[in-house]
């Protein structure tokens, strides 16, 4: 993400990540192999690493691509918390299934079959009990069905 990054520029990358302390604890730190296409890794590992890596590129604008699906309860949590840091200062166009991970946004655009068919603040969206983003919350985070 950055080759003139320093060994501390990394760690601070590491650390903002929340990955920094499960990187301590490998066989070799920095230098651990983790097989072809990080095999040895958790999911929520490689996301973390992967926010580690955006860190360090420091760019204004990111584009997060399902940034916690497939991950378990616990990984999600330690990639919610990384995300939050990340994005303070930056734009994102955020993707999401999981409603989770946008509930922190400044605005929502909800889409089906390519339309975009409600759009604003998640807060001012859930108050609209019938829109598609409160159904979807109301199916996601609260457990109910539509």
């Amino acid at each position: 993400a950055n080759p003139a990054a320093s060994e501390a520029d990394i760690w601070r990358a590491l650390e903002n990540a929340h990955i920094a302390e499960f990187i301590r604890g490998l066989p070799r730190g920095l230098e651990t192999h983790t097989g072809e296409f990080a095999s040895t890794l958790s999911g929520g590992e490689k996301q973390r690493i992967a926010i580690a890596r955006a860190f360090l590129k420091n760019a204004p604008i990111l584009i997060l691509d399902e940034a916690t699906s497939q991950l378990d309860a616990h990984s999600e949590a330690g990639v919610q918390r990384a995300l939050h840091e990340l994005l303070i200062g930056r734009s994102a166009l955020v993707i999401a299934h999981r409603l989770t991970t946008v509930r922190e946004v400044n605005e929502v655009l909800v889409m089906e079959q390519g339309r975009v068919v409600e759009r604003g603040e998640p807060r001012r969206l859930l108050e609209n009990a019938e829109g598609a983003f409160s159904e979807l919350w109301k199916a996601q985070v609260e457990g109910a069905t539509p």
